[in-house]
Parts: C-alpha cells; structure tokens; sequence
C-alpha cells in the first residue's frame, strides 16, 4: 500500500524580472490604452532624435503630496503638437500607459497635447507665430495682390453663421451679378481644421475661384483656435490663388491673418474689400473713357497739324532742291562758256604769233597791220559772243528762279494771301463751307491767327 503525502505549503510562481515587466506592461497597455491625463509639465528635455521627454505633476488636496509621471512624446508625434512641451504650462495629455524595461518604471506615451487656460493657448500661438515667420511665410513679399475684378469667389466657412450672410449680402449688393461658392466647413470644435484645410485645398485644385475669403464670427481664442492650427496656415501658404482671412473681430489676430494675402478685420470688411462697388466702378470707366476720347482728339488734331506743316515743308524743299540744281546747272555752262573762250582765245593768239613771223619773214607791214586789225576784230566778237552766250544764259537762270518763286505757296502768301483752315485742318475754299460763328485757322506768311465767321456772302466770284 503506497504512502500519500500531502503538502500544505502554497505553492510559489517564480517571474523573471523581464518576465514581469512585459506582464506589467500589457497589463497597462491594455487597460490604459486611451487615457487623459491633466497635469502641470516639468523637466522638459529634448533628445537629438527629436523626441520630447517631460514629467506631468499636481499636488493631492488632500494629503498635499506632489504626485508626478513620466512621459515621452516620440518625433512622429511632436511633429504635429501645436505648441512645444515648456515648464509650468498646465496641459491635456492624450496617451497610453507603458512600461520602459531598462529602468522597469512605467511612463506615459502622449500622442497628444492641449494647452489649458488662456496663458497656455497665447504661448502656443507666440510659438506657432515665431515659427512661421522664420520660414518667411509672413514675409510681405510672398503676398500677392487681389485680382481687381474677381467674378468667381470662393468661400470657406460654416453655411450656418451669420458671417456667410453678411458676406453674401454684401458682395450682391455691391456687384450684383457675381458667381459665389461655399465650401461649407466646421470653423471650431473637433474636425473644423479638416474641414477648413479641405476646403482651402478644394479651391487650390479645381483654381475655380479667383479670389479665396476663409473666416468665421467672432469668438473666444478658443473658439477662434481653428485658424491658429499649423495646418490650417500651411494650406494658406500654399494656395496658389490669393486668399483673405476674416476671423473674428477687429481686435482679433490669428495666425491664418498673417499668411493670408491680406486680412480683414471682419467678414463684412473681407466682402467690401474683395469686390468694388459697381457704380463707383462705372463711374471710373466713363472717366476713363472721356479721358481716352480727349487724348484720341487731341492726338489727331496735332497730327493733322503736323501732317499739313510736313506737307507744305516738303514743297519748299522740294522747290528749293529744283533751284539749287539749276544754278548748279547754270555754273556747269559758265564754266564750260569760259573754257571754250579761253581756247578760242588762245588758238587766235597762236594763229596770231603764226601770222606774225610770216609777215616778218615777207616783211609786209601794210598786211600785217591789216591782219592784225582782222585778228582783234574778231577777238572782240568772240568776246562779244561770248558774253552775248552768258547774258542769254544768266536771263534764262533769273527767268526760271523767278517761275520757281512764283509756284511757291509761300511767294503766295508773301504778296497779302492767307489760307483758310477748319479746326480740323481741312483748307476752306468757299464762303459755303462754313456757317456764322465758325472759328477758322488763318495761316499768313508769318504767324497764325485764330477767327470767327461772323457774316458769310455766296457768290460766283
């Protein structure tokens, strides 16, 4: 028969100390896996990977003991915080609980981060702002100007507000007529960066619009949150058609002011800024237009002016270049004249020289005498020929200067004539072409007068 024994030890369950952390730890995962945690953040510190590492902290009113957890935010979450972890801001903290096995402690996990009170939101916002900025995305040069004339405006805010009204009311009543869309979008609260973001992005990709209003109402800063969101500034930023932000009041500045192309101080002030008023519009163009027909009237008339001042220029200079080649003409046969007289002249005296030694040599004076009388009297009828040729010449050269001047419009008015000419520079030729209190440009030989018809007379002379 075989002894039992029995043992009333309880019996003992031995963990590893890695055995127990990783027990511990999906214990807290799972149980903890989507918690918020209030606190004040403390021992903030970055790593150079990027990630943020900092404990929460409060004080229990009952016993006044500080109680304190560890946390770490991971770089693929800091990156989307809307404010950098910083001492003494008290904050929501959005995470899950882990256990980290070298030490054995457990630690938050934050995967998300609100600032509490109003000290804590204006940090975010002087953070966000100096942000910004040094990437030159409030840089006035990067701002473009609004399209003078938008005909399609796109919209992005709540179809609900009264804001959408104000907007609607005002741009029909300034430019009936316009083509306006709304992109109907949550402006606070859970999802409104979303659906502000889409919005912006919707009008960036179809390019419908030509110019973009995104805005809201007045409201508290939390409230107005929406439109100091990273996000939402970058969609702004990068929107290739020019945006106006209107939030809020004129007293409130968001960071969506900044970025955008231009900021209104309201809703109302975006629509009156966006659009001109018709009529003012309709009254610059008649200006414009009675500008534009002044300056064609005027530019005709001195190109008339000027066209009729060239066309008498030209004849004087074309009658002038005819003299001047006829008296160059006339120089030409002077010059020929006198070489041909010279050459008579000196075959004479040749002949003359000749005719001498002959009669030297024959020593007969009577005959030579005779001769030599025959020799000069035709000397002196060359040379009376000569210049006979030059006088004819020279009386026809006065003769054509004298034809020449006459065919002058300028010879005409010299001797008392003027020319009569309508403002528009047509030349009046009859008493018919023109009415009683008329005014007429009579050009004179020297200068011009300005006249009015007082009394016309028709007649056949």
């Amino acid at each position: 028969m075989s002894q039992i024994s029995f043992s009333w030890e309880p019996q003992r369950r031995i963990f590893t100390v890695s055995e127990l952390t990783r027990l511990v730890g999906e214990l807290l995962t799972r149980e903890f896996n989507d918690i918020w945690v209030a606190g004040e953040i403390s021992n903030t510190r970055r790593s150079i990977q990027g990630h943020w590492y900092f404990s929460l902290k409060d004080k229990d009113p009952d016993s006044g003991l500080e109680a304190r957890i560890d946390c770490v935010c991971f770089r693929t979450t800091a990156l989307y915080l809307r404010f950098e972890p910083q001492d003494g801001i008290a904050v929501l903290a959005r995470g899950r609980l882990d256990v980290y096995p070298p030490r054995g402690s457990y630690q938050l996990v934050v995967e998300a981060l609100e600032p509490r009170g109003y000290g804590a939101l204006q940090l975010a916002f002087e953070q966000l702002k100096k942000k910004l900025a040094a990437e030159g995305l409030f840089d006035p040069a990067r701002k473009r100007p609004l399209p003078a004339f938008p005909w399609r405006i796109g919209i992005v805010t709540s179809p609900t507000g009264a804001a959408i009204r104000d907007m609607i009311h005002i741009l029909c009543r300034r430019f009936p007529g316009l083509h306006i869309r709304l992109f109907p979008a949550q402006v606070q609260g859970e999802g409104s960066v979303d659906d502000v973001v889409r919005g912006i992005e919707y009008f960036a990709r179809t390019r419908w619009p030509d110019v973009i209003i995104v805005g809201r109402g007045g409201g508290s800063i939390e409230d107005l949150w929406t439109f100091n969101e990273e996000r939402v500034a970058r969609a702004i930023a990068a929107c290739p058609i020019p945006v106006v932000s209107a939030v809020g009041h004129e007293t409130d500045f968001t960071i969506a002011d900044f970025v955008a192309d231009l900021r209104a101080p309201t809703p109302s002030a975006a629509a009156e800024l966006v659009v001109k008023e018709r009529a003012a519009v309709l009254n610059q163009v008649d200006t414009y237009r009675g500008r534009l027909h002044r300056a064609i009237r005027l530019s005709i008339s001195l190109a008339n002016q000027r066209w009729h001042r060239q066309g008498i220029d030209r004849a004087a200079q074309a009658i002038h270049r005819i003299l001047q080649r006829a008296g160059q003409r006339l120089d030409d046969l002077d010059l020929q004249l006198r070489e041909r007289a010279r050459a008579i002249l000196t075959q004479a005296r040749n002949r003359h020289r000749l005719l001498e030694a002959r009669l030297r040599e024959v020593d007969l004076r009577v005959r030579l005498a005779r001769i030599d009388q025959r020799v000069q009297a035709c000397q002196q009828r060359m040379i009376e020929r000569v210049r006979s040729i030059l006088a004819a010449r020279r009386r026809r050269q006065d003769v054509l200067a004298s034809q020449l001047a006459q065919l002058s419009p300028l010879r005409v008015l010299e001797r008392g004539y003027a020319i009569l000419q309508q403002p528009s520079g047509q030349v009046v030729r009859q008493a018919s072409e023109v009415q009683p209190g008329d005014q007429l440009n009579v050009r004179l030989w020297r200068g011009r007068l300005r006249v009015e018809v007082h009394e016309t007379q028709l007649g056949t002379e």
